[in-house]
């Protein structure tokens, strides 16, 4: 078996295609897919391919800096969440960098205004490369330690 990298339940990682070097995200295995904290959403075509284009506040509880960001979209899927409320969110595909790997990953599009966390990091970016010690929180090291 590899050897697979310890996270803790949270932990700092950054999304390089948004120009976002460090978000604190909340590992959440019971979560399959990803989901990205944005707002003023919106479908455009670049080149015959839809594209996501949206903002992104990735400093809790804080309205600056706001990131404007754009991504391929891979689907568009109905995703039930914490609270029970079932919503259509675009799926796209961007880069994750969660200690010393650099992955693409699939992420939903939401709103987590009222989230404690702008990120949460679900299975599927999580598999083959990582185990998640829920003891442990931010056991990467700090912003900058590992981004």
């Amino acid at each position: 078996m590899k050897s697979k990298l310890i996270v803790g339940w949270r932990e700092w990682a950054g999304l390089p295609d948004f120009d976002i070097p460090e978000i604190k995200a909340k590992i959440d295995t019971g979560a399959k897919t990803s989901a990205l904290h944005a707002f003023r959403i919106k479908k455009v075509m670049r080149d015959g391919c839809p594209w996501a284009e949206f903002f992104v506040h990735p400093v809790q509880r804080r309205k600056r800096p706001e990131i404007k960001c754009a991504a391929p979209i891979v689907d568009e899927r109905e995703v039930r969440s914490s609270n029970g409320v079932v919503q259509t969110r675009l799926v796209v595909s961007a880069r994750l960098e969660l200690g010393p790997f650099l992955r693409t990953i699939e992420m939903t599009l939401t709103n987590r205004d009222e989230m404690g966390f702008r990120l949460l990091i679900g299975r599927q970016a999580l598999a083959k490369r990582y185990l998640v010690d829920s003891s442990l929180s931010y056991g990467l090291g700090e912003p900058g330690d590992h981004i």
